[in-house]
């Protein structure tokens, strides 16, 4: 049975499943990346994800590959560009990435114009179907999947807002100004969001609402699953009001939700969290501070082991 289809945008009709590609690259070679494509393709997904830092965990090396591999795939099974819709993502701040735009430092016009021209570059195509602000100018000195967040914006299941790491940010209406631009130029169609919360997705609107230059924002992706509820409170109601979409990431919290780590052989060694020793215990403190409702604990033991508790499991970290 194919994945029903809906309609993201005006001319935008999209599956209801959308493929990440965040892996590709990293864990996944290209031959892996080109099966799974066909796999999904083949059931109906038309709609891929894909960002340009990815994939994860990000190095210098790898940095790009992503996007790279999606292009690859288009172009050695000749898929006609108007039977699949590509949404990418331009990185903000974060005091780590220095092999992208020195960091980047912050998300001004400038970085949002490079980047666009970047992506297209790597896909090797001439337009971008939905462009997204990975994650919001106003976070900064973070490491994605490998080190604590050190933002005042709550993101990746983050709950608590720290006014006290608050700084001057780049203005809402110059990021907007430069995706408009893209859009004019036909290097994207539709712009959104990502890892964003309630105001910064009000602010967004209130701009475009006020100005006819600006174009208007469809989508926030944002992480969802049974681990990460955060959405279901402010956010539901500002997007359900603003007929703004959630494209929600990490449905399976990295295949946590998918009960492999319980199995007595810890899951596959080329499970994720295997795979990459630094990412368990940060995402797994991550979610156990953002669902109230998870029976779960995560402390550490005497020895220095590091162990989450879930029910009447325990998942060795």
């Amino acid at each position: 049975m194919s994945v029903p289809l809906f309609n993201l945008a005006p001319n935008l009709t999209v599956s209801r499943l959308c493929l990440g590609t965040m892996t590709f690259g990293e864990q996944n070679s290209l031959p892996q990346t080109l099966r799974l494509l066909d796999q999904a393709f083949d059931a109906g997904i038309n709609f891929f994800d894909s960002a340009e830092m990815y994939p994860v965990p990000q190095r210098a090396e790898t940095q790009g590959k992503s996007e790279e591999y999606f292009g690859q795939w288009v172009r050695k099974r000749k898929i006609s560009r108007d039977r699949v819709v590509i949404a990418t993502k331009v990185a903000g701040p974060s005091g780590q990435m220095s092999w992208i735009r020195d960091g980047p430092q912050c998300l001004d016009a400038k970085n949002i114009t490079e980047a666009v021209d970047g992506s297209l570059k790597r896909l090797q195509m001439d337009h971008i179907d939905l462009y997204q602000i990975h994650w919001p100018d106003r976070s900064r000195h973070f490491k994605v999947l490998h080190s604590c967040v050190s933002s005042y914006v709550p993101m990746f299941g983050e709950t608590e807002y720290d006014p006290v790491r608050q700084f001057s940010s780049v203005p809402i209406e110059e990021q907007l100004d430069a995706l408009g631009r893209a859009v004019d130029a036909g290097k994207i169609r539709y712009i959104g969001l990502s890892n964003e919360t309630p105001y910064g997705v009000m602010k967004f609107l209130h701009f475009a609402e006020n100005n006819v230059c600006y174009t208007k924002i469809i989508s926030v992706q944002n992480s969802y699953s049974l681990l990460c509820r955060t959405f279901d409170s402010g956010m539901a109601e500002c997007c359900h009001h603003e007929r703004i979409y959630l494209l929600g990431y990490s449905p399976l919290a990295m295949g946590i939700l998918s009960g492999k780590y319980f199995a007595s052989d810890g899951a596959p060694s080329d499970a994720r969290l295997n795979l990459f020793k630094g990412v368990p215990w940060y995402c797994r403190k991550i979610w156990s501070s953002s669902c109230i409702t998870c029976n779960r604990l995560c402390f550490e033991s005497s020895s220095g082991g590091k162990y989450c508790v879930w029910g009447d499991q325990i998942m060795a970290a």
